[in-house]
């Protein structure tokens, strides 16, 4: 029989104040096994500073000194997660993306009636929406 019971009660992880972690789909959906040894180093190390939008503004000179990388190194590393699709890098941002591949873009939607511009869902206050459809003006 199995027990699963923590070995060190007094260390059990919770989640921190700063908003980061690892995604269990990177093992359970194989992504992991397509990294080098590299690249998975960025991987962690990016998910450990980013913000909660996935955001991290570390310098390649910063990237190579905090993970022991020279700069030749650290470039196949970043290739190798841009190819995997794990991160996004518009120099000096990293994105570290979402696991399902759906971009999260705001959903634009189009409402009969006199709303004849394409508004973000956000910017549409439901009045407006539950008047033009009901053939008011918005």
């Amino acid at each position: 029989m199995t027990y699963n019971f923590p070995i060190c009660p007094d260390r059990i992880r919770t989640i921190p104040e700063q908003f980061s972690w690892l995604d269990h789909r990177l093992v359970r959906d194989r992504h992991i096994e397509s990294l080098s040894h590299e690249a998975a180093t960025l991987y962690l190390f990016l998910v450990t500073v980013s913000d909660y939008q996935g955001l991290s503004y570390y310098s390649d000179a910063s990237l190579c000194e905090r993970i022991k990388m020279d700069a030749p190194t650290l470039t196949c590393a970043r290739a190798c997660l841009l190819k995997s699709r794990l991160v996004a890098y518009k120099r000096p941002l990293y994105q570290v993306l979402a696991l399902d591949g759906v971009l999260h873009t705001p959903k634009r939607i189009r409402v009969p009636g006199k709303i004849t511009a394409r508004e973000d869902v956000g910017t549409l206050a439901i009045d407006k929406i539950l008047a033009s459809l009901a053939g008011g003006t918005p």
